[in-house]
């Protein structure tokens, strides 16, 4: 059930896991079809195929030789040492006219195409070569050094997916297919809207009880790193007029982000003005920290979060439930954030029953990812978070975690 309250009800906390959960469903989905346009190559680095691509012939083109040596029969090298007759040589770019006979062998380069006739190659240490003559030294079998015409994708095979990211690799398969243009899914428009009468334009400057608007400029970088396009649509003071005209305008974007004001205070006034625009929220926090005042809803036929308003706990946040919603919103498939495990350095005691994401650094010692938490002072310790390259994961169930305990981290974003 939807809280009916307004102000301080909280009856819709729920875990990290579920709250990923309900970004993935509610978006995936929302009935909206993202427009499309064609780009070239050079300006398609980071967006979403809205179309499936094809392979225009067999991928490789021709068996092809992964190793410099000597292509051969493989029969003819099953007796060693094997001494066999150069009939010539190939490199990439070029190809062996003949068909190669018993008892012969030609030399040949990475990339290049095996002659006819020639079903191995024999790495070039392992032979000796004696004027016309090459003696092998090792055996080969079928096919060895050789990747046979078509066995990466035989002409016509689907080599990307509508919904895929592009990134390099995306887009050099792109040009060997030769796509020079791609059609993609427009970039979703993302309004943000940090609050606070504390929050001042950068370019103030703020008395001693007062803070610079740095919320709007990570939010906005992290819209764009997600694919989206950020709009800044100023600061809401807590008031109820002001930041209920900056909402009404956020809900013309594609997806509406809201920093402040969505805890249990007395000008906590996000949740009570997205009320009055029909809001349904989906959660109203997370059992997580930082971010635990974290709301999720739909108003107007646009989804919006709520974030919380330390610059921490915001871009946490954003990381692990705005990112994937951008991108669902811009079509891609659901990228949740990545884990990856890295052994503690020192021993670590929680006890909140919350899953904790602490600003950490990730080193590599005697061969072995080693994770140690950097000095911070809380969500609002900016300064502690630019120091770190990853967040240590800490899970409700791991209370007491010793010195060398493989856990979750969470790699910042560049």
């Amino acid at each position: 059930m939807l809280s009916s309250g307004v102000g301080t009800v909280r009856d819709m906390v729920v875990s990290y896991e579920k709250a990923l959960a309900l970004v993935r469903e509610k978006v995936s989905n929302a009935d909206f079809n993202p427009a499309t346009e064609t780009l070239p190559l050079e300006q398609a680095r980071g967006r979403v195929l809205a179309e499936d691509v094809f392979a225009d012939r067999d991928y490789p083109p021709f068996h092809r030789a992964t190793r410099d040596g000597i292509a051969v029969r493989s029969a003819d090298v099953g007796v060693l040492p094997a001494v066999l007759r150069s009939v010539g040589e190939v490199r990439a770019g070029q190809h062996f006219p003949g068909k190669l006979a018993p008892g012969q062998c030609v030399v040949i380069t990475t990339g290049a195409p095996v002659p006819v006739g020639a079903d191995a190659v024999v790495m070039l240490e392992y032979t000796q070569a004696r004027g016309e003559l090459v003696e092998i030294l090792r055996a080969v079998s079928l096919w060895e050094n050789i990747v046979q015409q078509g066995n990466e994708a035989p002409t016509g095979a689907r080599v990307l997916s509508r919904g895929r990211r592009l990134g390099p690799g995306e887009l050099g398969l792109l040009a060997s297919v030769g796509r020079a243009r791609v059609t993609v899914y427009r970039q979703p428009v993302v309004a943000i809207v940090p609050t606070g009468d504390e929050v001042l334009p950068v370019e103030q400057q703020p008395k001693w009880f007062q803070i610079r608007n740095s919320n709007a400029v990570s939010l906005s970088a992290q819209v764009a790193a997600a694919g989206g396009v950020p709009r800044q649509l100023g600061i809401a003071p807590d008031l109820k007029d002001p930041l209920r005209e900056l909402i009404q305008e956020g809900l013309c974007s594609d997806l509406l982000v809201l920093s402040g004001g969505v805890s249990v205070g007395k000008y906590d006034l996000v949740e009570e003005a997205l009320r009055e625009f029909g809001a349904e929220f989906y959660f109203q926090g997370v059992a997580m920290r930082p971010g635990k005042p974290l709301v999720f809803g739909r108003a107007c036929g646009k989804f919006f979060f709520g974030l919380p308003g330390n610059p921490v706990s915001t871009f946490v946040t954003f990381e692990l439930f705005v990112r994937p919603a951008i991108g669902l919103l811009g079509g891609a498939t659901f990228e949740p954030p990545v884990f990856l495990r890295a052994r503690l350095a020192k021993p670590l005691r929680q006890k909140t029953g919350l899953t904790v994401f602490m600003p950490a650094e990730v080193r590599v010692q005697s061969g072995e990812p080693m994770v140690e938490l950097v000095g911070w002072q809380g969500s609002g310790d900016l300064v502690g978070a630019a120091a770190a390259n990853c967040f240590l994961v800490v899970h409700p169930e791991q209370t007491d975690l010793a010195a060398g305990d493989w856990v979750d981290v969470l790699p910042k974003p560049a």
